[in-house]
């Protein structure tokens, strides 16, 4: 399956500058382009953002379930992160700075269950992706507010997004609203259309 039939069409070329040698760093995923710029790609229309009525939410195969408003979520402790970001769409950016919550910090809240072994992330405009928890429960893994200094725009899944670097971009679910934990994966929206389950950039994981 092709992600051009997917998203009916490909990022514009001028948006994506190809760095000297860049093919042949270690830092760059094989089959990506590297680019200084942000391009957007969603396949759904940017949703609206009501704070009075957002709850981020936890449920699942966890020990304490949790519900917060947008006020609650955002007074957590502050992490910050730098990563590269990989698009499955073959371009990637390097040197991301987020600032959000550390995933690591609402494990602690929740406690996942021993037989908790996979996670699905959710959208308030309905959008799923899941994960294996280990590839959830790292250092570099964030509820992230801001990137490169300012808040996240809507297109780019504002005013709050999940971001796993070591994943394509598609498991980085915008516009988050949810955590779900389970015990058996359950494939996501575009992982039932034939994106790759796992999408580890390394490996080319962009399709079944």
């Amino acid at each position: 399956m092709s992600w051009r039939k997917l998203f009916g069409g490909e990022p514009d070329p001028t948006s994506l500058e190809q760095s000297p040698g860049a093919d042949r760093s270690p830092r760059l995923p094989p089959g990506q382009a590297l680019t200084t710029k942000w391009p957007v790609l969603s396949y759904e229309p940017t949703p609206r953002f009501d704070a009075a009525a957002y709850r981020f939410k936890v449920w699942g195969a966890v020990a304490e379930p949790l519900e917060m408003t947008w006020e609650r979520l955002q007074s957590l402790p502050r992490t910050r992160l730098t990563a590269d970001f990989h698009c499955v769409t073959a371009w990637s950016r390097y040197d991301n700075a987020w600032e959000g919550v550390a995933i690591r910090d609402i494990l602690a809240m929740v406690r996942p269950l021993p037989e908790a072994a996979f996670v699905t992330a959710h959208s308030w405009s309905g959008y799923t992706t899941n994960m294996p928890l280990a590839d959830l429960d790292d250092d570099d893994t964030l509820i992230a507010f801001t990137h490169d200094g300012e808040p996240i725009t809507p297109d780019h899944g504002g005013p709050v997004r999940l971001i796993v670097p070591k994943l394509y971009a598609y498991k980085s679910a915008k516009w988050l609203s949810g955590l779900e934990f389970m015990e058996k994966d359950r494939p996501g929206f575009w992982e039932v259309r034939g994106y790759h389950n796992h999408a580890d950039p390394w490996k080319e994981e962009r399709f079944w």
